[in-house]
């Protein structure tokens, strides 16, 4: 998918899809191998425009969001690295990926990992991220914990509803960037898609046993952020609640 970027804005915008427009030019796809230090820092640039407009617009539709619900929304910070990174939840090495850090509202992204995968999934892990953020902001640590008090046997753990919840998070801003009109035909299929490629039962293989997910199956992925993508609405998240997932 395409979006028209407008003048003064040089980073473009991707939800899913293979192409985007700077400054009315398409871009490579990233999946360009870099084989001298120059390309390398070209390719690193560029992915740090596309991670930070991203960024930026989603944290821009969380604002609104939180606006209407009479809250105060707090700017997570963007931080890139590559291999290994200093975060006050740890190290994040290459095998970590991306993930957020609550102690000091942080989004890391190894570029390393980045680089690996195409638009559409760069854009939807970036998403799913800052959809942890806002998880933090509303108080997921106490509803985790009520959670567990309650918790039956057998039933999806706390993490697996975290993560689930997170990717409606970004089905719902996905959800407003259909209504600007950045969407083409075809894009939605593109996230779905790209939810369902990141399940837990795709990345360990073999026989599917969801009580040991923490991320959640591709079908539970794929339909949650379908749920936040269709309603656009926090309270169509609350995966908490859900008896089934």
């Amino acid at each position: 998918m395409r979006f028209l970027v407008p003048v003064g804005i040089v980073i473009a915008l991707l939800v899913v899809g293979v192409g985007f427009i700077v400054g009315g030019a398409e871009d490579e796809p990233v999946g360009v191998t870099a084989t001298t230090g120059a390309s390398v820092e070209v390719e690193d640039e560029r992915q740090e425009r596309f991670a930070a407009f991203v960024l930026d617009d989603a944290q821009a539709t969380w604002r609104m969001l939180f606006a209407r619900a009479g809250k105060r929304y707090e700017d997570a910070k963007l931080v890139l690295y590559r291999d290994e990174t200093e975060a006050a939840c740890g190290f994040g090495k290459v095998a970590t990926g991306p993930f957020y850090c609550p102690t000091d509202d942080r989004v890391s992204v190894d570029l390393s990992f980045h680089e690996e995968l195409a638009r559409p999934a760069q854009a939807y892990v970036l998403a799913h991220e800052i959809g942890h953020h806002v998880q933090d902001l509303l108080g997921a640590t106490a509803t985790v914990k009520i959670f567990r008090r309650s918790q039956r046997e057998g039933e999806p753990g706390a993490n697996v509803r975290l993560e689930l919840q997170a990717d409606c998070y970004a089905g719902v801003w996905a959800h407003t960037t259909q209504k600007r009109g950045l969407l083409e035909e075809g894009d939605v299929d593109e996230a779905l898609r790209a939810a369902a490629a990141l399940g837990a039962d795709r990345r360990t293989g073999g026989r599917v046993s969801p009580e040991t997910f923490t991320h959640g199956t591709s079908d539970q992925r794929r339909r949650w952020f379908k749920a936040g993508f269709e309603h656009g609405a926090v309270d169509s998240c609350d995966t908490f609640s859900a008896s089934g997932l």
